[in-house]
């Protein structure tokens, strides 16, 4: 209790998809919302140098969610745009944060940094054995980087940073622009627009057999709002559900929910990414308490609720979730 009496709190990337949901996790547990910090990406390029100092100026906390992120599709277009962005971004305003006394640095990293071949379920010692699957590699190592950055700064310097590495999210106000999006907005989307056109079938990348694990996105953010509070090590922690499932699987249960009865025809020409992903969740329950509450069918129907309603007001769905 009081733990965010009177905090400054910068959130960068909290006016996204995630990041709304953090600052709503914060104010409900005490921070006051004029103490939070959202430099909206407009206003706020951290990819320079200066604007980090900026943003990190009389800041006690920094949760630093901000990243450029996107489906296999956009990590084939641009590999060097996400490596590069992703990377200074996070390594400048670490930078900024420690040479301006900053209490805390929460870092998130991506389940993308992980081992293509990690036994399932991924624990975090296996994070450095091996190569991450190449279709999203770029974006993986980037944001591993910053696990390195936090942990040689903790070591020389005794800046307290912490390095979260959250699964797959989804939820209302996604990112649902078919460019950019993940395997979840863009397969409702998919299937949506198939019932639009009265199409009896949608096409989807793969073979459906690599599966996936999902946090709902409120979930996520009472792991970071848990961790921010309790937890001061140097080792990665993992945020995740703790189950998996197949795209196969997926696919199907999409189709169920949304009502969609058309054929489902897979692409085996396209990547299936990453084999299997699934996370041990248990350092986040022992450390900080940390376990997630959301049944994946009941987020789900309420994912596919928001998209539908949202396509229904004037603003789209990809205005609403960025």
């Amino acid at each position: 209790m009081g733990f965010w009496d009177d905090k400054r709190v910068l959130v960068t990337g909290g006016a996204g998809f995630l990041g709304s949901f953090l600052t709503d996790e914060l104010v409900k547990n005490g921070a006051d919302r004029k103490c939070l910090r959202v430099p909206l990406i407009e206003k706020s390029d951290l990819r320079k140098l200066g604007e980090c100092v900026k943003a990190v100026k009389d800041v006690d906390i920094v949760i630093h969610l901000a990243a450029k992120v996107g489906g296999i599709g956009l990590n084939q277009e641009l590999p060097g745009t996400l490596f590069y962005d992703n990377a200074i971004m996070g390594i400048q305003l670490m930078e900024a944060a420690r040479l301006a006394g900053v209490e805390k640095f929460v870092a998130l990293g991506t389940i993308c940094a992980y081992p293509k071949f990690t036994p399932v379920p991924f624990k975090e010692e296996a994070l450095w054995n091996g190569y991450p699957e190449e279709t999203n590699a770029p974006y993986g190592l980037a944001k591993k980087m910053l696990l390195v950055q936090a942990q040689a700064y903790r070591a020389q310097y005794g800046f307290n940073a912490i390095y979260l590495l959250p699964v797959n999210l989804y939820g209302p106000r996604d990112n649902f622009d078919p460019r950019s999006s993940h395997v979840i907005p863009a397969l409702i989307r998919k299937v949506a627009e198939a019932m639009d056109s009265g199409s009896e079938k949608i096409d989807v990348w793969g073979t459906g057999k690599a599966s996936r694990e999902f946090l709902y996105a409120a979930d996520a953010a009472q792991g970071i709002r848990l961790a921010t509070e309790r937890f001061n090590g140097p080792e990665p922690v993992n945020l995740g559900a703790g189950f998996e499932i197949t795209i196969k699987d997926l696919v199907e249960l999409i189709a169920e929910l949304m009502d969609f009865k058309g054929r489902i025809v897979w692409d085996a020409t396209k990547p299936d990414g990453q084999p299997r992903r699934m996370l041990d969740v248990s350092r986040a329950e022992k450390l900080f308490g940390f376990k997630a509450k959301t049944k994946f069918r009941d987020g789900l129907k309420a994912t596919i609720d928001w998209y539908l309603a949202s396509r229904k007001g004037s603003r789209g769905p990809a205005a609403r979730g960025q």
